[in-house]
């Protein structure tokens, strides 16, 4: 397995788009007789098959059509004879190092958090349970999820290590692998809608044999995000929404079919890049949006705290619509004085509640009482 990790821009790391891969072989079947498949509903980026003695897992490439980035067989004794193709895995796993803030609350909700025996920057942390078992000494700081410690990592002899795939021919990655560690890939981020990446919950609970602890879990995020959903499907008027903060020059908008721009769609809203057909960020030039963007009614996803930091971090934020009429919201409001934020964390695996902060933002007739979970107006 290689893998390379390199310096992102910020809003790559608040977004916490760190992934690396493990080839681009192309998918093919067991020579063994599949019995069943796991159901999903919306996520892409996985399978999992199940065969007489083992379970087959595969990440496939978001990029090449047909592509495996891993591929793996869970068993739960390693004397299981399984395909030479892919990496063995001994479930349910007893422990794990997570490199991801994305990953916890997948484990929480599945009642493992206990397994987690490494994480890397343990300050931009936001699980109390996490935080309180790394006072403790029970979790090992394994520093920079881009800079692994494989010294760290190798002494835990955790029963696996769980990334977020970024790019192949990483030596850390690869020393892990080597050492008889499994690295698993997730590549939630990756998909294109709220509930595909909370879908990923399955996956995780693959390797843990809680299967229908997963599938209950999500169906109820499921239902949940719909039925929000329903509630703005009928308004009358939709207001129109920007994104995300100017950075050095640059502003980074989500693309019409990211998962933020799904967002927007879902919650009654108009979007200039509703009909843009790429997925992560669109980086642009002030000017830019000032031009599509100034007569707005909506800013959301500010990074600032502040209309007065907004203001002085560039003037220019003065000339938008939403600064004046002061409806401006960052997703804070669950941030701690490190800097960690909950929304980067369990937003992930329950985006009906982030779909509801929004719908009650931009439609708060329908969502009457409502208090925002992740969202917070600048003042």
């Amino acid at each position: 397995m290689y893998i390379v990790m390199k310096k992102l821009p910020l809003i790559a790391l608040l977004s916490v788009f760190i992934f690396f891969s493990c080839g681009n072989k192309s998918a093919k079947t067991s020579d063994a007789q599949s019995s069943d498949s796991l159901k999903l509903s919306y996520a892409r980026g996985f399978s999992v098959k199940y065969f007489p003695g083992y379970k087959e897992v595969i990440v496939f490439s978001p990029w090449i059509k047909g592509g495996v980035y891993a591929r793996y067989y869970l068993v739960k004794d390693v004397k299981t004879k399984t395909p030479k193709d892919g990496i063995k895995v001994l479930v349910p796993l007893k422990t794990i190092a997570a490199t991801s803030v994305t990953h916890f609350e997948f484990l929480s909700l599945l009642g493992e958090i206990n397994t987690i025996t490494g994480v890397c920057s343990p300050k931009i942390i936001y699980n109390k349970v996490i935080n309180q078992r790394v006072g403790e000494g029970k979790i090992t700081d394994l520093g920079d999820a881009f800079s692994l410690n494989v010294e760290r990592t190798l002494e835990l002899k955790s029963g696996a290590v769980m990334m977020s795939g970024y790019n192949q021919n990483d030596p850390a990655a690869q020393r892990i692998s080597e050492a008889g560690i499994p690295v698993i890939i997730n590549n939630e981020w990756m998909e294109t809608s709220l509930l595909a990446r909370a879908e990923w919950i399955k996956f995780v609970a693959a390797f843990y044999d809680k299967q229908q602890l997963a599938d209950s879990i999500f169906a109820g995020v499921d239902k949940r995000y719909n039925e929000v959903k329903a509630k703005a499907a009928g308004v009358k008027t939709k207001p129109n929404v920007m994104a995300g903060s100017n950075f050095r020059g640059t502003w980074y908008m989500p693309a019409g079919h990211s998962f933020m721009g799904r967002l927007f769609a879902d919650a009654g809203a108009r979007y200039y890049y509703a009909n843009d057909t790429t997925t992560g960020s669109l980086p642009l030039n002030v000017e830019s949006v000032l031009k599509n963007f100034s007569q707005t009614d909506v800013w959301l996803n500010c990074s600032f705290n502040s209309i007065a930091d907004l203001l002085k971090a560039d003037p220019k934020h003065g000339l938008f619509r939403p600064v004046v009429l002061k409806q401006v919201y960052n997703f804070n409001k669950r941030l701690l004085p490190s800097s960690a934020n909950d929304f980067w964390e369990s937003a992930v695996a329950q985006p009906d509640l982030l779909l509801s902060d929004v719908i009650a933002i931009l439609h708060p007739e329908i969502m009457p009482g409502y208090q925002l979970v992740y969202a917070q107006k600048l003042q």
